[in-house]
């Protein structure tokens, strides 16, 4: 049983707030260092013509300190840091990042989990859209100093792709193509 938890904040940032966490389990006094972070949301694109997915890749700080490349192949994604419905901020990601137009009510909910749980355990909602060539608005890239290349993987090479170490990806990308995979009995 957890009795008496609480966040002491450590230092300000501007996205999360690393914490120390305390609390009592069955009596026994325990401490953890957290990090408090925006929830977020992630869209698997796929275009149905061309039979590919329309994915991210990124420079991720994070990733470099491990690899020495730093960039990751990602889902379309962004932060929840607005008091709108999570379909309108998967809309705007789509847009901002990818360079499609996209209605909210065409974004469909797959599912929601919970990410980096030893540390964070910020919440990710995980979404599916279908996207044409006629939606595109824009070549996308992101916006500000974001650097976000758009890239087209044909839905043929993405199993082989789940299993490439060599390509960094995330856990959220990797059960958006099984969802996919089942979902499509490919």
């Amino acid at each position: 049983m957890i009795e008496k938890f609480r966040i002491e904040p450590l230092v300000e940032s501007r996205f999360v707030k690393p914490a120390m966490a305390r609390y009592e389990q069955d009596g026994v006094e325990k401490s953890w260092e957290v990090v408090q972070a925006h929830d977020s949301v992630a869209v698997l694109l796929y275009e149905k013509d061309r039979d590919l997915f329309i994915l991210v890749k990124q420079f991720r700080p994070a990733v470099y300190m491990h690899d020495a490349k730093g960039y990751t192949y990602e889902l379309c994604a962004g932060i929840v840091d607005k008091p709108k419905p999570l379909t309108q901020i998967a809309k705007e990601e789509i847009e901002e990042e990818c360079g499609y137009d996209v209605h909210a009510e065409r974004i469909e909910k797959i599912t929601s989990f919970y990410t980096s749980v030893g540390f964070a355990g910020s919440k990710q909602t995980l979404f599916f859209a279908e996207v044409s060539e006629d939606m595109r608005v824009h070549g996308g890239g992101g916006i500000e100093m974001e650097q976000i290349e758009v890239v087209e993987l044909p839905v043929s090479e993405a199993r082989s792709f789940i299993y490439d170490e060599s390509k960094a990806k995330t856990p959220g990308l990797l059960f958006a193509f099984m969802w996919f995979f089942d979902r499509f009995s490919r």
